[in-house]
């Protein structure tokens, strides 16, 4: 309990702290936001907002995770370093990505096949990897079996989990990406999720199989390979992106640019995986799922009736020009991911308690 309120507190006061360095540093080399001509005409204001801030709390969550296990004295595990390399590695293809745009000055950065190269070569290595070191009951960081509340059904076998697992990261990584249009509502919608988690990741070391002696019902235990490290992941995370989120909200001071959202992305998609909530993130990540669908359905309709259903994707948008301010929608938004994340955890209490 100690790892998760100390990586909790570390990662939120580094980003406090850090995130303006980083901005008067970007801001230096003139390493600003490159707006879209086709986007809504009030984002020209922030042209020139220093972006690729998720260095910042993609840095604070390593260290507030490594200072977590110094002070307490407690080991890594390999289920939360291999989330954190998966956010790591996501990370550093946004960054690249980034990095294209200014200094390019070209609004889509990496090309397409390079930027999908790079996503699959992180995913690829994280579910193989994520499929080894066995502990003593024989528990991998992921399972071979698709998972909600915990594992069901039938072993699809580590060639399907490869291609499953790399659908989940991008899912997520492209969602959190398309989210990220308006200040602070991709972070703070990630905040609230990974809270989620760090509760999830609690509770299944609470009621783990490896203390089903000392339960009152074995038959409600959960088999999760570190429960407790992936929640001091979360809360390292959601302490992190809290702290960010005080210089991201509007007006921002700084976006975290794919850097960010890349990285949050696969965060969330390796949490789950780790933590056997896989088709529970849709529910949990619901305002990313929607946004996500806004924007499949815009070209699907525009490709199949030439018309399209929102007058502009992703879906934030086509309310900032009906009129709606950014701070509304962001807020409106907020609620609707809060919502998702009640939903999702309530169905996930309602699972154990079944079972219970």
């Amino acid at each position: 309990m100690r790892q998760i309120l100390f990586a909790g507190a570390i990662g939120l006061f580094l980003t406090l702290i850090g995130t303006p360095l980083l901005i008067k540093l970007l801001a230096r080399k003139g390493y600003g936001q490159f707006i879209r001509d086709d986007g809504p005409r009030t984002h020209g204001s922030k042209k020139g907002t220093p972006t690729m801030g998720g260095i910042s709390f993609i840095l604070a969550t390593l260290i507030a995770y490594a200072l977590a296990k110094v002070i307490t004295g407690e080991d890594p595990t390999y289920s939360g370093l291999l989330v954190l390399f998966l956010m790591a590695g996501m990370g550093l293809v946004g960054f690249l990505d980034d990095y294209i745009k200014i200094v390019k000055q070209r609004s889509l950065g990496l090309r397409a096949k390079a930027k999908m190269a790079g996503q699959l070569i992180v995913g690829i290595a994280f579910a193989v990897l994520a499929l080894q070191f066995s502990d003593k009951r024989g528990l991998t960081p992921a399972s071979t079996k698709l998972s909600f509340i915990t594992d069901f059904g039938w072993t699809i076998g580590p060639v399907l989990f490869v291609v499953w697992a790399l659908f989940m990261i991008l899912a997520m990584s492209n969602g959190v990406n398309l989210t990220d249009g308006l200040d602070g509502l991709a972070t703070g919608a990630s905040v609230m999720v990974f809270g989620a988690y760090t509760f999830i990741g609690l509770w299944q070391f609470q009621e783990s199989c490896a203390n089903a002696e000392t339960l009152t019902n074995p038959n409600a235990c959960f088999e999760v390979r570190d429960p407790l490290d992936l929640a001091v992941v979360a809360s390292a995370l959601m302490g992190a992106c809290f702290g960010f989120l005080w210089w991201n909200t509007s007006p921002a001071k700084i976006f975290m640019g794919d850097t960010g959202s890349l990285a949050l992305g696969g965060a969330l998609a390796g949490l789950a995986i780790c933590s056997r909530t896989e088709l529970l993130l849709a529910i949990l990540g619901g305002l990313f799922v929607l946004i996500t669908l806004s924007v499949v359905i815009q070209v699907g309709s525009f490709r199949l009736t030439g018309k399209r259903v929102f007058r502009m994707a992703p879906l934030q948008h086509h309310f900032e020009l009906k009129g709606w301010s950014e701070v509304l929608v962001v807020v409106r938004f907020w609620i609707i991911q809060g919502m998702c994340v009640i939903v999702g955890l309530g169905l996930f209490y309602a699972g154990w308690a079944a079972d219970k």
